[in-house]
């Protein structure tokens, strides 16, 4: 089978939704087909020609930078249309709910089986972009009543993700996002990395994903001062970029805090998360989570929005705690898991994690809809 994944939003570091597209390219690839990945970029490159069985091929459309945003491209839907042309897909992946929806029409025009991936809350998307809730919720219905009828399936990966569109009485398929259990593991502590972030203080926080408003990363901050207040001697390492790295490092000048910008090593990731205490995910916004997934595996507990969807992988357990939205129920989080004895929270984050390998994210999504 020949399968084309279809991204917009899609760069360097773009973070979970380049890896769940990735990954799951990268899986289906291993089970013998052709796979397609096509993403926005600052000019075309790629050869149709050059996908074949076993493999993935990169194809790249020159595509606008969106304003304010620090990288995030957007893809012309009529130029994606002629590339799919070329290529023949027997099945498409879309992870696009705005320019891109068309696909889904195209494809059945053409008897190609397509389904679409809700990486996002669009109604919460809308209030952070200002609009008040009521609108914000009308608009998305909107939109999502057209994204079904738009496309075989709609998949989604947790409840939190799925709610906007179980409020309309629409189906939709779940599947969770996986994790790389070998690259993220509790072994990737490192003992020096550890002492050298630490310096002087007692507790290592971490904070990873992207630096923009929708991801809340100012909580992180005013936790860490929380805690300084209370009398924890914490430091924080923020491991990310984006538009708002330069107001948030200017901001946080007296505390202890190490900015790394985007770290692209997956090892060297994976040793960050490892070495730290307590991973912190404040975004409330998150469909899944997959750099508090990573943080699990590595053993490391998550702190998390209760708003989110990781509180669907952190909330009952002894591997973290879902929190209210504020900087003190984020302390109290971190306190609560810091109670804990390491090596039963390092356990437990762990065995968390294991229940999402990346081989059952790929084997559940090509159940889901076999080429026609």
């Amino acid at each position: 089978m020949r399968i084309v994944l279809v991204a917009n939003l899609h760069h360097p570091t773009s973070g979970g939704l380049r890896t769940a597209v990735d990954r799951l390219a990268l899986g289906y690839a291993h089970r013998g087909h052709a796979v397609a990945v096509v993403v926005p970029g600052a000019r075309t490159d790629g050869a149709p020609a050059d996908v074949a069985a076993g493999t993935v091929t990169r194809l790249t459309l020159a595509a606008p930078r969106v304003p304010g945003t620090g990288g995030y491209r957007v893809m012309d839907p009529w130029r994606v249309r002629r590339l799919l042309e070329q290529l023949h897909p027997d099945r498409i992946e879309v992870s696009d709910r705005t320019t891109l929806r068309g696909l889904g029409r195209w494809a059945a025009e053409r008897d190609v089986p397509a389904l679409v991936l809700a990486h996002e809350r669009l109604d919460r998307l809308l209030t952070q972009w200002l609009l008040p809730p009521g609108a914000a919720r009308r608009v998305a219905d909107a939109a999502n009543r057209r994204t079904v009828a738009g496309h075989d399936l709609v998949v989604c990966s947790t409840d939190f993700a799925a709610e906007e569109f179980a409020r309309l009485g629409m189906p939709v398929a779940q599947v969770p996002l996986g994790v790389d259990l070998r690259t993220f593991a509790p072994d990737r502590f490192d003992v020096r990395l550890r002492a050298e972030l630490l310096d002087r203080s007692d507790v290592l926080l971490v904070h990873c994903g992207r630096l923009s408003a929708e991801k809340h990363p100012q909580r992180s901050l005013d936790t860490l001062a929380e805690l300084r207040r209370r009398g924890v001697r914490a430091t924080l390492v923020v491991v990310g970029d984006g538009p708002l790295a330069a107001r948030l490092q200017t901001g946080s000048v007296g505390l202890p805090v190490r900015w790394l910008g985007h770290v692209a090593d997956r090892g060297r990731l994976a040793a960050l998360l490892a070495s730290a205490d307590v991973a912190l995910a404040p975004g409330p916004h998150e469909t899944f989570g997959l750099a508090g997934l990573e943080s699990l595996a590595c053993g490391t507990p998550v702190v998390a929005s209760a708003s989110s969807a990781l509180r669907e992988l952190v909330a009952g357990g002894r591997h973290g705690a879902a929190v209210a939205d504020d900087a003190g129920s984020f302390a109290d989080g971190v306190q609560q898991v810091l109670a804990l004895p390491v090596d039963e929270r390092r356990r437990a984050a762990r065995a968390r994690a294991a229940d999402f390998p990346w081989s059952a994210a790929v084997d559940r999504m090509l159940e889901l809809l076999p080429a026609a």
